[in-house]
């Protein structure tokens, strides 16, 4: 079987499965469930468009590995063919470990578990399924390879990851502020005493980067509607799950069901594989397939608000710079009060507080740093000359409510 195969992205053009391990990944099963998890969770509420799924994402993040480990090495530096393969690999897995509608339901399906610790968990399954053949790529993965600069193509402020979710999420949104020129910033990478940076010549690019993040964050990551409907998604979430634990008829999903039973720790999947071999199992389908079942069940929040998430009725929201009064929560809970059968039992579920911070770059944090031409390296933020950076380093930090206006409980 020819399985040096060629993938048409929409985004990049023709993409290149450039050895027989990485198309075997491919096949197996763990990647391809991330067919059905959507890049941008429930943003399509938003931006019809944003369909695109984690296989995409994976996939043009694979191929900018392979674009920025050739122009390192057109400039000299050796990388041998094992750890170009390894490199690949170990982009193409590191988001393996996301759950249904990626980030939106991270902290809710499990205990304080980051997609990061189960993608190497599944790599490590990986690893033994193929004989060892993923351990280089596993060391890349988690920074243990002495050769620090592939894991920093994998993990840091300026990874191959970012350039390709920006560059994506910007073309399957129609949101054109996100689209960053990935071409000549790769073009611009170097190596310098075991470290990635940039030539001096990349750093407007650099800033352009920083600067769409920035842009992607607001108009798309954090849009209030994004925040409305994933609070939706969360609240039903956590009604099943309470539902459940009292007691209560609830369907779910045979891999669903073990995760609204209990809080499901990295211990537990470290202890019994039983967690592990469910999670592999779990896609966006599941959720869905449970919310349509979930519209119709007696228990009036869990119907109506999953009724409300089908039919796109979603809960209003106020964001502002400081924390809500609570003269104005206290308004929302009476008025949410004076609605037929709404009672004070019900409102931590109709009524939800949160902050949602916003941070284009942390300098001092795996800093983005720029080769001079007089082979000095120094922060982006210190060797611009614009202020922009300087701007894009302030973390801002926003404070919304969100609660459902018209709500109508059966």
């Amino acid at each position: 079987m020819n399985k040096k195969k060629i993938i048409n992205d929409p985004v990049y053009g023709f993409i290149n499965i450039p050895t027989e391990l990485v198309f075997d990944l491919i096949e197996h099963p763990y990647y391809q469930r991330l067919r059905r998890i959507k890049q941008l969770g429930i943003a399509e509420y938003v931006y019809p468009g944003a369909l695109h799924t984690r296989f995409h994402h994976a996939l043009g993040a694979m191929h900018l590995m392979t674009e920025a480990l050739n122009t390192l090495r057109s400039k000299g530096h050796d990388i041998s063919d094992e750890e170009l393969e390894a490199a690949q690999i170990a982009i193409l897995l590191h988001d393996v470990g996301h759950g249904p509608f990626s980030h939106v339901l991270e902290k809710t399906i499990l205990e304080n578990v980051h997609h990061e610790n189960i993608s190497f968990l599944l790599m490590e399954a990986l690893n033994k399924e193929f004989n060892g053949a993923l351990t280089l790529a596993i060391k890349m993965f988690t920074g243990e390879y002495e050769r620090y600069f592939f894991h920093q193509l994998i993990s840091s402020q300026l990874d191959v990851d970012r350039m390709d979710y920006l560059n994506r999420d910007s073309f399957f949104t129609g949101v054109r502020e996100g689209f960053i020129g990935a071409d000549r910033i790769l073009k611009m990478l170097d190596i310098f005493d075991n470290q990635l940076v940039v030539e001096q010549k990349g750093m407007y690019s650099i800033e352009n980067f920083l600067t769409a993040r920035r842009l992607m964050y607001w108009q798309v990551y954090l849009h209030k509607t994004s925040i409305c409907a994933e609070t939706m998604l969360q609240q039903i979430i956590r009604r099943a799950r309470d539902l459940k634990r009292a007691g209560g008829n609830v369907f779910a999903t045979p891999s669903l069901e073990l995760f609204l039973e209990k809080d499901v720790s990295i211990d537990h999947f470290k202890s019994d594989k039983k967690y592990l071999q469910a999670f592999t199992e779990m896609d966006d389908s599941d959720i869905w397939g449970c919310i349509k079942v979930w519209a119709k069940h007696p228990d009036k929040l869990l119907s109506g608000i999953s009724t409300m998430l089908l039919n796109r009725q979603l809960f209003k929201i106020i964001i502002g710079d400081s924390e809500q009064s609570s003269t104005i929560l206290e308004k929302i809970q009476i008025d949410l009060l004076s609605q037929d059968n709404v009672n004070q039992e019900d409102l931590s579920y109709l009524v939800v507080q949160g902050v949602i911070t916003n941070a284009a770059y942390v300098s001092g944090k795996q800093n983005i740093n720029i080769l001079t031409k007089h082979n000095q390296v120094i922060d982006i933020a210190e060797a611009s000359d614009l202020p922009t950076i300087k701007a894009l380093s302030n973390i801002v930090k926003k404070y919304y409510i969100c609660w459902a206006k018209n709500v109508y409980l059966q």
